[in-house]
Formats: structure tokens, C-alpha cells, sequence
């Protein structure tokens, strides 16, 4: 049956206007950016193909050009769809965190964080750099590493801050595993780094380590 025969309340796009996009499963979601489904095949039916083909929604946005385009009611012109939608919701963050903004909300720099760092297939640590209303100066990825680790320089890490005039920073690194569990090298560097920047009176707020989907906070957790 053809999703315009579906009950109103049932089909993904007039749900996502009664109520909202929160109320759809990823595979009504992935049903709208579809627009059709292939013969035989509904728009709902083919997303939940594509879902138990990639293993998660997450999976099918990351594919590159080659996988992506292999599966069905997939190709370039879809493709090209999707990475634009990527890039505005990142951009979307970005703005939300847009220079001389204040971080008033741990949700929004935690997704922003995620956004920048989760799709990384190697180590990166970054920094957000702030005033002393906690107000951002600038967002820079300062080391980039293996798919196991990276070498992170305290003395960089103190001239970068110095020439930002940054009175705070929150640290954020990725795990490319999907694990985001501090290990006992990144506990010593954030104490390490703690420590070089309270010489020269610059606060470290936070560190976040990006994992598969989640952001761990050495914060919330007590361990700064």
C-alpha cells in the first residue's frame, strides 16, 4: 500500500508536522529525506532496508560517496543531498556558538563539540577558547593524531591561549573506538595541562571526550 493510502497520522511527513520531529523513528525520518521508495518498496519500507543494511542511521550518514551510492534508491544526486543537510546542522551549531557568544547551556558545546569532533577516524584534540565572561573567542583543533592517540604540548597549549588572551579553556578530544571513557594518559594531560595554565591564571572548565554518539565530561564527573 502506498503511503498517501496510509491514515494521515501515520504517514512521516504529515507526523513530523503534527508533532513534531522528535516523534518519528529514524527510519520515518530517513523516509522524508528519501521522498520515494523503488517499486515494490515504500519510502518507509525502503528506509528500514538501508537502516538493517548500514547496522544505524549514524552508519548510512557517515558512509563516504562509494558505499553510500552502492545501495538502493542511493546515488550521487541523494548523496550531495545529504551532506548538505549535514553541513547546515553543523553550521547550525556553530552559529549557536558563534564568536562572543556566551556558553550559558553544557547541552549546546557538548553537541557542538560532537559535531566537530565524532567523525574524525583519527585522534584530534581541539580547544575552545574563551573570555572571561566565558564568552568564545575562538574554537581550534591544535593536534591531530593516530587512531589510538595523539600527542598533546602543554607549552602549545600555553602560547596558543595567550595569544587568544583566553581567561578560560574547555579541552575536547575523540576517541575514534566509540568509547568515550577517559584513559589514565588522558587524566595526566588534563592535569598537566591544568596545572601549565593556572601559572598564568587561565581557568580549564571542562574537557570532553567525543565517543560513539556521547561526549564524556571530566566536569560532571568530578575529575578537574
Amino acid at each position: 500500500m502506498p503511503i498517501t493510502d496510509w491514515p494521515a497520522a501515520e504517514r512521516p511527513r504529515e507526523k513530523l508536522l503534527q508533532r513534531g520531529p522528535h516523534a518519528l523513528s529514524d527510519a520515518e525520518l530517513l523516509a522524508i529525506f528519501l521522498r520515494t521508495g523503488v517499486k515494490g518498496k515504500t519510502a518507509v519500507d525502503l528506509a528500514r532496508e538501508l537502516l538493517n543494511e548500514f547496522g544505524s542511521l549514524r552508519a548510512l550518514l557517515e558512509a563516504d560517496f562509494a558505499r553510500f551510492s552502492r545501495s538502493l534508491g542511493l546515488g550521487s544526486a541523494k548523496y550531495a543531498l545529504l551532506q548538505a543537510v549535514l553541513e547546515m546542522a553543523r553550521r547550525h551549531l556553530k552559529e549557536t556558538l558563534k564568536r562572543g557568544s556566551a556558553l550559558s547551556s553544557p547541552d549546546v558545546t557538548r553537541h557542538y563539540l560532537i559535531s566537530q569532533l565524532r567523525g574524525h577516524a583519527h585522534e584530534v584534540f581541539a580547544c575552545l577558547f574563551l573570555d572571561s565572561q566565558h564568552r568564545i573567542i575562538q574554537f581550534e583543533e591544535l593536534f591531530r593524531g593516530t587512531i589510538d592517540g595523539t600527542s598533546v604540548y602543554p607549552r602549545e597549549v600555553v602560547k596558543k591561549s595567550l595569544a587568544c588572551n583566553a581567561a578560560a579553556v574547555i579541552f575536547a578530544h575523540n576517541h575514534p573506538s566509540g568509547v568515550a571513557e577517559p584513559s589514565e594518559a588522558d587524566r595526566h594531560i588534563t592535569q598537566k595541562l591544568k596545572q601549565a595554565l593556572s601559572l598564568i591564571d587561565i581557568r580549564v572548565l571542562d574537557h570532553f571526550i567525543v565517543g560513539d554518539g556521547a561526549a564524556f565530561s571530566f566536569a560532571e564527573h568530578g575529575l578537574l
